[in-house]
């Protein structure tokens, strides 16, 4: 049974066989292609249509010479070649293949023999086991493996029939093949023919082609030449307009700033105005505000202080009355005198006001008209002087009578002069309380008539007289009359007033009291209208003990204009009869009436009271507590309350909760106001409010009786408020608000209108929610302000339900869509009874939310648990309606448990936030476009979490070719948050890409990303796509080598894969170039940029990093030191010839001067510093760097820089042609550059890293001393880079170590020893970094020229004690000054032995001296010597050597002096010498005066004439010489011997055969010049 598994199944080996019979089938049809092709071929040799193969190969001449028809017949040998050649290896391959067949049916065929072998033994075993079922399966195995075996040896013979074929078909091939080895080798011979010709003809056309490229670029250059040239012409042209600008620029900034100044100060000036008004303006608002809240408390003091005069004077009105009823007398009557007095009074006090403010009115109509008069006399003065009275007169006349009339002046009165001054204006308004006097009409004082015309005729007439008091008049009584006339008349009024006609007595008792009584008693007008007549009848019953009279007297005086009595006396009446009065009320105002109707009986008066009253509101309400009792939580219940009208007027109401404010309207309080007051006293405080009011606007200051009224007014006010206490002062009521009561609540009828005699009931409603005893409070208001509010109250008691759910709000927090959340909700109960429950979900939700089980039993005092099941759907929100909003996604949904036997239902609600759970990718396609296998693409997405739940999320199933970052895509997202990642590309072939990004969450949503891209294989390759440089000091350098390689050796697309873009064309193979485009302004160098690469070779490339400050950043740091600089140099410039004159000018003018100076100078100041450009070796430069590299803070960049790739040599390009780079070809390199700050740094020279020596003698030696400094943390081991052995510069000092923080200090010497421009860079180097200094320097010959020619002054003859003097120059032709020194032989101590002894005066001073000795001559200047010759004695070889020494080193120039002194004027020259020509000191001896000339005469001078005859045929030309006379100028006055003039003799000797002597003598006299 184990070898069962190791046989093949019987399926298996059926299918090999029918699979090796296709095979066969289709390898037999290639070969009807092959015979074809073989027939063509022979087709073509066959000698009949062709030329024959042999006959190509010996006739060479023929081959050259071909046809057209010769060159078809090769063109379809080469075709029958190449098929040949295909089918060669077409059958190679097939041969191969069914080879491989035939192997792998042998093999099958081993196998099976082994399985039969194998099959065979077993069924031997099993049939001598017995076991017949498995023989019979086993054979059956065998007779499958024989078919088995049978069938592959028909496969291995057809196999082998139609390899054999094959071979037989590969023969005939190789056969024709070499018949046509003739013509393939000379067709290979004639591709190489034409190749060589075809690279001639190329060096020809290349030759042309330089030749062309030589002449584009001769033109190329011409035209820079002229762009040049243009360009120079712009920039001259483009300079001088920027000349011509800034200067215009410079006028109009001086201008602007003009204007500028002017408009600010305007500006200024305006806002300090606007400042000022509104300044005003608030002290008028604030002022105003004060005088208004003044003006209302002291109009509401006199409202409290005219209600309490009221009160008084009722109550003084009510005790008179009293006692005058106490006294039997008639009240009513002496109410009526004494208002009627009161009348009088007023009208008295009236008058007299009105008298004064006429009398006002006329002094100051007298004062204008007495000013035009004046005006008038000014204008035209008066012809007459006859005096007669005035207008003015008179009118004093007639005040001054008409004051002595009076009885009663006023006292609170101004004089007639400050009245005429002030002129009339409105009184205050204490003064107006306190006279108790209204202002008549302002407008009366501002009339501008004039008194020109009288206002009564004849009262100013000049023929008018006083009027005469008559005699009569003067003798008439007094008013009052005598007092037994006033005793008289009192007893009449008393009479009068008791109206007592006659006593009634009947058996003795005296009737007292009403004689008649009236049915009604009260005659009452009620709800009246305007217009409408009234009439009532009343009965008079007597009430009397006998007979009695009726006479009707009247109504009240203020009932007449209203009421009409009708009454016909009946005559004697007898006691209890009556009689009937008509009376008849026509109401003309809307006003309540009340009076008496008055009848006189024959035993006094009676009256019979009458009422008119107005339709007015009587309102009431039926109760004022309404009790509820107890009501279960949740039940509603009401009660309803009546508000009845009785009054005959309709209004309307308003039911408000007690708490709610209810204020008062304006019309309302104005109207409660108006009521308290008289209507006298109402336009009394009218007129009084406006007067006080702009009396206080217009800020004038009370006057004396405004302070009295002031006290008086306030001790009204303390009295009243001991008396009552004082009433609120302001008239709209706000009853601070409440908790609202919703429990208690009204109805739906809470206002409306009530009509007269009407009621309405209005519903309140008890709904208990909260246990426990309720109670509200409410109000009724009224729209007519005099109905009086009424409150009412309700009052409850709240039971509890017995089933109640202890979490009335269950909350499932945030939930998401098609997600099932669950949670069990909890029921109680309190009842003593199992109850029935029922849960039910709203209709809206019943797709989203259940709850199981719909219904249970709940147990006495025990709890029930129900399962809340939660599954929202996407259609939630059109589903739950008002339950779900929207923008806030929160779902509120009511839950409802129904009680049995309970009317109100236990409800809770549930809370949850239901959002949704997409993701969103975005964009929603990525496009990588093209890269290349060496490089990677990253591309930024956005992940958005649309859910209020953080989700876990993961990128997966990603290509190979894929990444994303970061954590590989995977992470968690918050709620509404947006996650940036990225996705990398890098393609491993170059083909289209296609593919998606699935982003999955945790809850298995999938989100898809489309993505696609195309994959390059660029032809060249870089050994490095990314560099990290080291961390790079500022102003040091990195340098990192890269290769650029290109691989592509062969178009076979088997050795390796070809360079193409996508599934396009592969690029061909040969040379490719390339360039590195660099970033603008960046710090990276790259050497060489552009190249070509040859297959199978690579270029190195230098990539080099120096990091710099920008210079931008640089001159910003620099311009402050600049300005600086250039404005002390301004100051010094402009103060330095100034100086000289400020003793002369004040101290003012100076100061005005300096201003204007400063505000001219600083504006060029800015332009010229703007205008000067900072040049990097300049000090504010140096030093601005310094500074900046000092703080400096670690950065890090990075760079990606493109090589574009071309196909081609950049050598092959024509002209200036670019290449054409292919962008999908780019490759990229990466550089990573960390900068860092200099770990040393220069602390001397203010940090300047470039020092300049300057100009230096050649020979000498300038040292500078330099400071760094170690700022890094730690100690540093430097070392220093060689300086050139030769050159001028030389380190003095050097230390090997620098600690942490420490300073060494570097001693740098220049030294030139030729005339030359130096420059050498001197590198610190650290493990840190490298610090480069820049050593400048010149060196500068001291290059003097003189004056002097041939390096000899001779100074001439001299009188010998007497001096002359000559000068020479000499010119410092270097750049530098010179510092030289004079030096003479004869005065130098350091002479040597050897040296020829100079002549010195015979009284050892030297003979010459030269000034000045020493100084020091300027670059480019002269500087003038003075040679003074002074010999004190007669010699003819006076010399000295003078020596011009520079630094006191090098001797620049040697000048010999020369002189000869003689003792006269005259000398002569010539001669032979007698003597050597060396100065002696021997003294020689000096003769007399006397002895002189003859001392003189013994002084030959030798003249010695070689006369030489070299031919005696000719006569030889006669010996010369040549002697020179000369005459010493001198300064001394010479002696006058006109008779002996001075004469020099000497001998002339001829030598020759014949020696003959001649005495010469010269003659010479000096005359004085002028």
């Amino acid at each position: 049974m184990e070898d069962d598994g190791s046989l093949l199944p019987e399926d298996e080996l059926l299918a090999d066989a029918l699979l090796l019979e296709d095979e066969r089938g289709e390898l037999e049809d290639p070969e009807f292609d092959i015979k074809c092709l073989l027939q063509e071929a022979e087709d073509d040799v066959d000698p009949g249509h062709s030329s024959s193969v042999k006959e190509l190969d010996t006739d060479a001449d023929k081959l050259k010479k071909k046809t057209a028809e010769d060159r078809m017949q090769a063109f379809h040998l080469r075709q029958n070649l190449s098929a040949l050649d295909k089918m060669h290896e077409e059958q190679e391959l097939f041969i191969e293949k069914m080879r491989g067949e035939l192997r792998a049916c042998r093999q099958r065929r081993d196998l099976i023999d082994k399985q039969q072998e194998a099959v065979a033994a077993e069924i031997a075993r099993e049939e001598e086991a017995g076991n017949m079922a498995t023989v019979g399966r086993l054979q059956a195995v065998s007779r499958r493996l024989f078919a088995e075996l049978e069938n592959e040896r028909d496969l291995q013979s057809r196999t082998e029939a139609v390899l054999k074929e094959s071979e037989n078909t590969m023969w005939h091939i190789e056969i024709q093949e070499g018949r046509l080895e003739a013509f393939r080798t000379a067709d290979r011979e004639e591709v190489e023919a034409t190749g060589q010709r075809l690279q001639v003809r190329a060096a020809e056309q290349l030759c042309r082609e330089q030749e062309a490229l030589g002449k584009v670029e001769r033109n190329r250059l011409l035209r820079i030449r002229k762009s040049l040239h243009t360009q120079k012409e712009l920039r001259l042209r483009h300079q001088k307009l920027l000349e011509d600008a800034r200067k215009n620029h410079k006028v109009a900034v001086q201008f602007l700033k003009a204007s500028l100044g002017r408009i600010r100060e305007q500006e200024k000036k305006e806002e300090m105005e606007c400042h000022e008004y509104m300044r005003r303006r608030m002290d008028a608002v604030v002022a105003l505000k004060g005088s208004i809240s003044a003006n209302r408390d002291t109009l509401r003091k006199f409202q409290a202080w005219d209600r309490a005069k009221a009160e008084l004077a009722e109550q003084r009105v009510q005790a008179e009355k009293k006692a005058i009823l106490a006294q039997g007398g008639d009240a009513f009557r002496h109410l009526v005198h004494q208002r009627r007095r009161q009348e009088l009074e007023a009208q008295k006090r009236a008058f007299e006001e009105e008298q004064k403010l006429r009398k006002q009115e006329i002094v100051s109509r007298i004062l204008k008209e007495e000013a035009e008069e004046e005006k008038r006399k000014k204008q035209h003065p008066p012809t007459s002087a006859r005096h007669r009275p005035t207008l003015r007169d008179k009118t004093w006349n007639y005040i001054s009578d008409f004051c002595k009339e009076k009885t009663t002046v006023p006292t609170n009165t101004y004089t007639l002069d400050y009245e005429a001054a002030a002129g009339p204006g409105p009184s205050r308004l204490l003064e107006v309380v306190s006279s108790e006097l209204i202002q008549g009409d302002p407008g009366a004082s501002s009339e501008e008539e004039t008194l020109a015309e009288p206002e009564i005729s004849g009262l100013w007439n000049e023929d008018y007289k006083p009027y005469q008091v008559p005699k009569e008049d003067v003798d008439r009584k007094p008013v009052g009359g005598t007092k037994m006339d006033k005793d008289i008349l009192a007893r009449t009024v008393e009479r009068l007033r008791s109206r007592v006609v006659h006593k009634q007595v009947v058996w003795g008792r005296e009737f007292q009291g009403r004689p008649f009584n009236s049915k009604p008693e009260l005659l009452h007008f009620q709800d009246f209208d305007i217009g409408k007549v009234y009439k009532k009848k009343i009965t008079l019953v007597n009430t009397t003990y006998t007979i009695n009279y009726c006479k009707l007297v009247g109504v009240e005086e203020h009932l007449r204009d209203f009421i009409h009595v009708d009454f016909d006396p009946p005559g004697p009446l007898s006691a209890g009869m009556s009689c009937e009065v008509l009376v008849t009320f026509k109401p003309m105002i809307n006003k309540d009436l009340e009076g008496n109707i008055s009848f006189l009986a024959q035993t006094g008066e009676f009256s019979v009271p009458l009422k008119c009253s107005t339709k007015k509101c009587s309102l009431s309400l039926d109760k004022e507590l309404i009790d509820f009792g107890s009501y279960v939580v949740g039940e509603s219940t009401s009660r309803t309350i009546t508000l009845t009208n009785a009054g005959g007027l309709g209004t309307t109401f308003k039911f408000l909760p007690a708490s709610e404010p209810c204020e008062m309207d304006d019309s309302q309080s104005a109207l409660k106001l108006s009521s308290l007051l008289t209507y006298e006293d109402k336009s009394l405080y009218d007129k009084a409010a406006t007067s006080f009011s702009e009396q206080q606007l217009e800020g004038t200051e009370s006057s004396q009786a405004d302070l009295q009224s002031r006290k008086e007014l306030e001790k009204l006010d303390k009295e009243q408020e001991e008396e009552q206490p004082a009433e609120p002062e302001r008239l709209t009521t706000v009853i601070p608000p409440s908790e609202e009561q919703t429990e208690i609540t009204l109805g739906e009828v809470t206002e409306g209108e009530i009509g007269p005699f009407s009621s309405i009931k209005v519903p309140i409603i008890f709904t208990p929610v909260i246990p426990g005893d309720v109670q509200a409070r409410f109000k009724v208001t009224f729209k007519n302000p005099q109905c009086p509010t009424l409150h009412f109250r309700v009052v409850g008691v709240a039971i509890d339900v017995p089933v109640w759910v202890p979490k009335p709000s269950v909350d499932l927090k945030i939930c998401m869509y098609d997600r099932l959340y669950q949670d069990s909700v909890l029921v109680h109960t309190r009842s003593k009874a199992a109850l029935r429950l029922k849960f039910e979900v709203c209709k809206e939700l019943r797709a989203h939310l259940e709850l199981l089980p719909e219904t249970g039993y709940i147990q006495a005092q025990s709890s029930y648990s129900v399962q809340l099941k939660f599954l929202p759907r996407h259609s939630l929100p059109e589903d739950a309606g008002r339950y779900f909003d929207k923008e806030t996604q929160v779902l509120e949904a009511p839950m409802t448990i129904w009680v049995a036997d309970q009317n109100k239902p236990v409800g809770f609600t549930v809370h949850a936030i239901v959002t949704t759970s997409d993701l969103e990718l975005s964009p929603s396609e990525v496009d990588f476009g093209y890269c290349t296998i060496y490089e990677a693409i990253r591309t930024e997405i956005s992940l958005h979490n649309h859910s209020l739940l953080p989700q876990e999320f993961g990128f997966v199933r990603l290509p190979k070719f894929v990444d994303v970052q970061p954590n590989d895509g995977f992470g968690t997202i918050l709620p509404l948050e947006t996650l940036q990642f990225c996705v990398i590309f890098q393609p491993t072939k170059a083909e289209e890409h296609r593919f998606q990004l699935t982003c999955k969450s945790e809850i298995n949503r999938c989100f898809k990303l489309s993505c696609r891209a195309v994959g390059v294989h660029p032809p060249l390759e870089l050994s490095h796509y990314q560099i990290k440089f080291a961390a790079t000091a500022l102003y040091d350098t990195s340098v990192a080598t890269v290769y650029v390689i290109n691989s592509h050796l062969s178009m076979s697309s088997q050795s390796h894969s070809k360079p193409r873009t996508g599934s396009e064309d592969a690029s061909p193979r040969g040379p490719t170039s390339f360039e590195f485009l660099l970033p603008p302004d960046s710090p990276i160098t790259i050497s060489p940029s552009v190249g070509t690469v040859w297959p199978g070779k690579r270029c190195l490339v230098q990539v080099a990093f120096r990091p710099v400050l920008p210079e931008k950043l640089i001159h910003q740091e620099a311009l402050p030191l600049l300005n600086k600089e250039m404005e002390t140099k301004s100051v010094r410039k402009d103060m330095a010839p100034q100086r000289k004159d400020l003793h002369r000018l004040p101290f003012s003018v100076l100061r005005a001067q300096n201003r204007d100076r400063l505000f001219k100078v600083s504006v060029p100041h800015v332009l010229e510093m703007r205008k000067r450009e900072l040049k990097p070796s300049s000090d504010e430069y140096q030093a601005a760097r310094a500074t900046l590299v000092r703080a400096f803070q670690a950065k890090f960049d990075t760079f990606v820089v493109p090589c574009v790739v071309a196909s081609g040599d950049i050598k092959d390009r024509k002209g200036s042609e670019p290449l054409s780079f292919s962008p999908h070809n780019t490759l990229y390199l990466e550089l990573w550059c960390p900068t860092v700050a200099p770990s040393v740094v220069v602390t001397s020279h203010r940090g300047k890293t470039i020092f300049n020596f300057g100009d230096v003698a050649v020979g000498h030696r300038s040292i500078k001393k330099i400071s760094i400094q170690n700022v890094s943390p730690e100690d540093l081991a430097l070392d220093f880079s060689l300086l050139n052995p030769n050159g001028p510069f030389v380190l003095l000092n050097h230390s090997s170590l620098l600690r942490a923080g420490g300073t060494q200090v570097l001693v740098l010497s220049f030294s030139p020893h030729e005339s030359i421009l130096a420059q050498e860079t001197l590198d610190i180097i650290t493990k840190r970094g490298t610090l480069t200094l820049t050593l400048l320097g010149t060196g500068v010959a001291s290059m003097i020229t003189c004056s002097i020619e041939g390096s000899v002054l001779n100074m001439g003859y001299v009188i010998a004690g007497e001096s002359v003097s000559s000068g020479f120059k000499l010119q410092n032709n270097s750049l530098l000054p010179i510092k030289f020194s004079m030096h003479l032989d004869s005065v130098s101590s350091t002479r040597g032995r050897g040296q020829q002894q100079l002549t010195q005066n015979l009284n050892g001073q030297s003979v010459f001296s030269v000034a000045p000795v020493k100084g020091v001559m300027d670059p480019g200047k002269t500087q003038d010597f003075t040679v003074t010759f002074s010999p004190d004695h007669e010699s003819l070889y006076f010399s000295d050597r003078l020596q011009v020494v520079l630094f006191e080193k090098k001797i620049s120039h040697q000048i010999l002096l020369k002189g000869a002194a003689c003792q006269h004027m005259m000398f002569v020259e010539g001669g032979d010498p007698l003597d050597v020509p060396v100065e002696s000191l021997t003294a020689i001896p000096v003769f007399d005066p006397r002895h002189r000339e003859e001392a003189e005469e013994l002084r030959p001078i030798l003249v010695t004439l070689d006369y030489i005859q070299f031919d005696t045929d000719t006569p030889a030309p006669p010996a010369t010489r040549e002697l020179q006379v000369g005459c010493i100028r001198t300064t001394q006055p010479s002696p006058k011997k006109p008779d002996h003039p001075l004469m020099v003799s000497a001998l002339l000797q001829l030598r020759g055969d014949v020696k003959e002597t001649y005495k010469v003598i010269f003659v010479a006299q000096v005359l004085t010049g002028p």
